[in-house]
């Protein structure tokens, strides 16, 4: 098959078909074998872009990979970015940066494959189910690598990639680099009680105490979803995320016309944990629902209360996740402040292409030492979680 195929460039997901995009493994709640993922769906990507939220003018220019073959029929992709800035990726090569520049080079653009300002593993390399999947992905792979070397920039970077895609980027000659998140997995719990049985004694009570405060002052909390999500309900959330995003990280990476997209497109795949006093919302997370898992992305507030954000970010997406049977819920990027409240470690992923040897050879001695951290930091943190010895 790889004799008859062409790997051509597209620079916006206008151009692409969302039938045949979503056809691809992962991106599809079609698919029989890979779990729903809604950030790969082409509604959530061309929102990022329709937004003005990931574009050319903020850094973001397309140059996604998509693998056909001689009749035209797509059997691979990759999302891919180049770049000109190192924002919004949660997968830090700042001090890379830094270290070229001064030595002379010139690290920006660069290529970066991932689903902008959103640190969640899902498949990089897309295939079509019922086919092997290793030809089309060693052959993107090699597509992005030779990319970086036609536009002469500096480094490709593929960010939050499955453990079993990693293969294909290493046969391309991309380094390895991993990172920690911290992930609740649901173990067939009935309820959130339960879960809180498998705790240490004192780490129950310390929960149930947070739990308590957390709603105090008369705030309740809603979930809205599908229909919920109307147009004055993203307002308010969207003064939350300006509110919170302003001071985290200064400027804000989404517009309020992606809230009103990803409304309009795949509402029934949200989940808005609200918290309400005195007759209005003060504050509220956004959850997207997978096939298997609901993956917590932001949140923001206007008024501040003590464990308020641990409640609606953390707590009720365990709540919900148990409600509906998910496998787990992955809560973003960092934050070992996660683990007392049942989220454990767990290792991501990432590929990274540097086309100077110098800097190569630099990366990839750093990377076998961050390595070892990684996998020492882990270890460690997954001995001190808060369950019961030998319940986890």
């Amino acid at each position: 098959m790889t004799d008859a195929i062409n790997i051509r460039i597209e620079h916006s997901f206008t151009s692409i078909s969302p039938a045949n995009w979503n056809r691809l493994a992962g991106a599809s709640k079609a698919s029989t074998s890979v779990p729903y993922n809604p950030f790969l769906s082409h509604a959530y990507l061309s929102a990022l872009e329709e937004s003005g939220s990931a574009t050319a003018e903020t850094g973001w220019l397309g140059q996604h990979l998509l693998m056909e073959d001689a009749d035209g029929f797509l059997r691979g992709a990759l999302a891919c970015y180049m770049k000109s800035h190192s924002q919004g990726e949660y997968v830090f090569d700042h001090g890379w940066a830094d270290a070229f520049e001064r030595a002379g080079g010139r690290y920006y653009p660069k290529l970066q494959s991932s689903v902008p300002f959103t640190p969640v593993t899902g498949p990089r390399l897309l295939t079509t189910e019922g086919r092997d999947p290793r030809p089309v992905r060693d052959a993107l792979a090699a597509g992005l690598k030779e990319l970086a070397r036609r536009h002469g920039v500096s480094s490709a970077h593929v960010t939050f990639v499955p453990a079993d895609e990693m293969p294909a980027f290493e046969r391309a000659g991309f380094l390895h680099r991993t990172d920690q998140q911290f992930h609740f997995t649901n173990e067939g719990y009935g309820s959130y009680d339960d879960f809180l049985e498998t705790l240490a004694s004192r780490k129950r009570k310390a929960l149930k105490k947070e739990r308590r405060t957390a709603v105090e002052n008369g705030i309740t909390i809603d979930w809205l979803t599908g229909g919920d999500l109307t147009e004055a309900i993203w307002d308010q959330f969207f003064a939350f995320y300006m509110d919170t995003g302003g001071r985290k990280w200064g400027r804000p990476y989404l517009t309020r016309s992606f809230y009103s997209l990803i409304g309009e497109r795949m509402a029934d795949d949200i989940l808005l944990v609200m918290a309400k006093r005195g007759g209005r919302y003060i504050a509220g997370a956004i959850n997207f629902i997978g096939g298997d898992a609901l993956y917590g992305r932001h949140w923001g507030c206007i008024e501040d209360h003590p464990f308020l954000h641990f409640e609606v970010c953390y707590h009720q997406a365990i709540d919900f996740a148990i409600a509906k049977g998910l496998k787990r819920v992955e809560a973003g990027a960092q934050g070992e402040h996660k683990l007392a409240r049942g989220y454990m470690p767990v290792t991501t992923h990432s590929a990274h292409f540097i086309t100077h040897p110098g800097l190569a050879r630099a990366v990839a001695d750093y990377l076998e030492r961050e390595r070892r951290d990684v996998e020492e930091t882990s270890e460690f943190l997954a001995e001190h979680g808060p369950f019961r010895k030998g319940e986890r």
